[in-house]
């Protein structure tokens, strides 16, 4: 069910930028991080904003293991065998994040499809430790398709996240391009069910540009997860992450990228942020808080 448009304010113009990271401050989050072994999808993924964040005393946590069982073609993080689920790192997550001093706190995984709940009850898990220890900290979970079980998301949804956010990734020609075993209509299907099941949560998602789509299917996809009841989007470049990767099909100039937000904007989206550094959790609370 799609969010009424005129009732919404006009989308946020979050312009991101790049800040010099003191090393004391980039050194003493890693320190943190590695202390309690906590994962992040900063260093997983090899996100390009990483320095900054962690200079900031930020990071998106990534529970469940660093190793994935999909093989996404615009993803660094490594495909094969997961561990088995850590009981303890919703404790370790939720320290590392009070140590932090974070307000904003994102949670993300690799797909877990050998987990018979996709790993729904480890985030649930994170969230409570998390709020535990940070109560009035916002909590934004990214969250893979759980293979459209919507008990999974009901058990997400029921940890009361401040945010829910499930990434599209790219338009729906691309999807069985880039992504390993997903679909295009059952993410907006998880999205829309999240909407309908929790509408006092906020649902978020994101697109990779430049990838080989055009211009028309971004709109469409922005169309789409509108009707899904989308509230909070981004968009920012597609970096390969190596030459084994799909290969970087066009540079994003800013007229495109003030393009999609005035897309945005024009199909009602609460906030979104769309620019060249921008990733799915860059600035998140800045995104987020708005109205």
């Amino acid at each position: 069910m799609a969010l009424a448009a005129k009732h919404l304010p006009p989308v946020a113009r979050l312009k991101p930028h790049v800040r010099m990271a003191a090393a004391g401050a980039v050194n003493a989050t890693r320190a943190v991080l590695a202390n309690l072994q906590v994962h992040t999808v900063c260093q997983a993924a090899a996100c390009p904003n990483r320095w900054e964040c962690f200079g900031q005393q930020t990071a998106t946590f990534l529970i469940l293991g660093e190793i994935c069982t999909r093989a996404c073609v615009f993803c660094n993080i490594r495909t094969g065998v997961p561990a088995p689920v850590d009981a303890d790192e919703p404790r370790r997550v939720a320290a590392a994040a009070k140590q932090l001093g974070s307000q904003s706190v994102v949670i993300t995984s690799a797909t877990r499809d050998d987990l018979a709940d996709g790993g729904a009850a480890q985030f649930a898990a994170t969230i409570q430790a998390v709020r535990a220890g940070l109560p009035d900290a916002g909590i934004e979970v990214l969250t893979p398709d759980f293979q459209g079980d919507v008990r999974a998301l009901d058990a997400v949804l029921a940890a009361h996240p401040t945010v829910f956010n499930h990434n599209l990734e790219t338009v729906a020609r691309l999807t069985p391009v880039l992504r390993s075993r997903a679909g295009y209509a059952r993410s907006l299907a998880v999205l829309e069910q999240a909407h309908r099941r929790a509408p006092q949560v906020p649902t978020k998602s994101g697109l990779l540009v430049g990838a080989g789509e055009t211009d028309d299917e971004v709109h469409a996809a922005l169309r789409d997860l509108r009707a899904a009841g989308c509230a909070l989007v981004t968009i920012g470049p597609y970096l390969a992450p190596s030459p084994q990767h799909h290969p970087v099909q066009a540079q994003i100039t800013a007229a495109q990228f003030a393009q999609y937000e005035a897309w945005a904007r024009a199909l009602g989206f609460r906030a979104a942020a769309c620019g060249p550094l921008v990733r799915s959790s860059y600035h998140a609370a800045a995104l987020n808080a708005q109205p």
